[in-house]
């Protein structure tokens, strides 16, 4: 039970920060009205920010979640 537990709340934090990237960020991005390399800032924050961040999002993930079933005893792989 800890270990969904555990689970369960890694995920929520990743997912809040996903919709923070996603949404709010790019909603506000509007107000960063200026010229980045030729494009306007707010499109590269949402096209190449947020990539970045999902990125790590999942290397994070995956990352935790491997220590987590080692931790459990868990874990797939060799013995």
């Amino acid at each position: 039970m800890e270990y969904w537990n555990k689970n369960l709340r890694i995920t929520a934090i990743l997912l809040f920060i996903w919709f923070l990237v996603t949404f709010v960020v790019g909603f506000y991005a509007k107000a960063l009205s200026f010229n980045f390399f030729g494009w306007p800032f707010a499109f590269w924050m949402g096209a190449q920010g947020a990539l970045v961040v999902y990125v790590i999002i999942i290397w994070y993930y995956a990352r935790y979640m491997n220590n987590l079933d080692k931790e459990y005893d868990v874990h797939e792989g060799e013995e």
